[in-house]
């Protein structure tokens, strides 16, 4: 068994990588430098220069394609296409699913807090990732591969929910998701690990709280999720890895 971070003729799907700056772009270049192929999915149409840079930087072949994670038809649709696009090589089978989208919003007091603000947490967060699950566990389990999914400080023992706690509440649903999953798949030969980051250092974040705050450079993030995806991993699941 290989001992490395390589993933070579290996297919790797990446949820969230839309908007240049944030996370899921960095997890994508991680993956094309060690040589994986790749299926990126977003809500919105991605820039078709990305597939050629990724390529650039190693890829051995990029799949970009748009869904509505959240609805768990579009996600079926969207598993069907990244299959029938990666169907030369890889023959219904995924190696790792990265489970990036979702998204941050404050709430506030819970006596203040809009309902739809808080249904909005869990539709992003939580529902898009049973449904990527639920669509792509066939292929997953076709390759003995894994699941990695983006959890939170804010939904770890010791960590705060002031403010959040729809952030804080749905990303505590991924997380038990991830544990279920890997519970349940063991069997098939699949493993389900999850990071819980505190800020990253986003194009977003920068934005919003200045350059100065104490942030998870984006690149390592993209270490921690190849390493989870990778055969040095192959004894770790169920676990829930803060990156602080």
């Amino acid at each position: 068994m290989s001992t490395d971070l390589s993933f070579c003729d290996q297919l790797i799907v990446i949820t969230g990588v839309g908007r240049e700056g944030q996370v899921g772009e960095a997890v994508a270049r991680g993956f094309a430098q060690r040589g994986a192929s790749l299926a990126l999915i977003d809500l919105n149409e991605q820039d078709p220069q990305r597939a050629a840079t990724l390529t650039s930087l190693g890829a051995a072949h990029v799949s970009a394609h748009t869904a509505n994670l959240a609805d768990a038809g579009d996600a079926q649709r969207v598993a069907a296409e990244v299959s029938w696009a990666h169907r030369d090589t890889h023959v219904g089978r995924v190696h790792a699913v990265v489970c990036v989208a979702g998204g941050f919003g404050m709430t506030g007091a819970l006596d203040e807090s809009d309902p739809e603000a808080w249904a909005k947490q869990f539709t992003i967060n939580l529902e898009t990732a049973f449904a990527t699950t639920r669509a792509f566990l066939p292929s997953v389990r076709a390759a003995k591969g894994s699941f990695v999914y983006f959890g939170s400080v804010a939904a770890t023992p010791g960590g705060s929910s002031r403010g959040m706690a729809a952030y804080a509440a749905a990303k505590s649903g991924v997380l038990s998701l991830m544990r279920t999953v890997a519970l349940d798949e063991k069997a098939h030969g699949v493993r389900a690990n999850a990071v819980a980051p505190t800020a990253i250092r986003t194009a977003t974040n920068v934005a919003d709280m200045g350059d100065k705050a104490d942030y998870v450079e984006r690149e390592s993030v993209a270490d921690v999720v190849a390493f989870l995806a990778s055969p040095l991993a192959r004894n770790v699941s169920g676990q829930t890895i803060t990156l602080a």
